[in-house]
């Protein structure tokens, strides 16, 4: 085996590691705001539980990343790639977008997730508004993605 594919199969397990590690920590969160919510309210139980799903969409961003990466250099049924030093530097390198941002957003989302959550807790109305918050983090882990897709799939192996 290659050092290529060593250094792809790091990008890969990055993007998958530090993007999950993002989503669970977000989703830890804001399950706990909506536990509150849901103790005092149980009516509020499918408004709370979207609210805290939302984090959990960067670990499948990573997730993703990851099986492109696999597929790309033959590890997902085929024949495994010859993948040089280079290319698998650059590999990893592509992946870091979406681990890094992953990692990053979805904790920051999950803060702003549980804030929603006692927006619905006190006015369960305006919970079309309280879920534009999260939405807005969410932003910047859709562009990490979409970088990470476009890098790791334009590298020639």
């Amino acid at each position: 085996m290659s050092l290529g594919i060593v250094f792809a199969l790091l990008g890969a397990a990055i993007a998958v590691s530090l993007a999950g590690m993002g989503s669970a920590s977000g989703v830890g969160v804001a399950g706990q705001a909506a536990s509150g919510v849901v103790a005092e309210d149980p009516a509020q139980f499918a408004k709370v539980l979207i609210l805290q799903l939302l984090p959990g969409t960067q670990g499948i961003y990573g997730l993703l990343v990851a099986f492109i990466v696999l597929s790309q250099i033959g590890l997902l049924g085929g024949e495994v790639a010859s993948v040089d030093l280079p290319t698998g530097l650059l590999i990893c390198a592509a992946c870091l977008p979406i681990g890094i941002v992953g990692l990053v957003s979805g904790r920051r989302q999950g803060n702003t997730a549980a804030a929603a959550i006692g927006i619905v807790a006190r006015r369960p109305e305006q919970f079309g508004k309280a879920m534009l918050f999260p939405a807005m983090v969410e932003t910047y882990a859709i562009l990490a993605l979409l970088i990470s897709i476009l890098a790791v799939t334009n590298i020639p192996i």
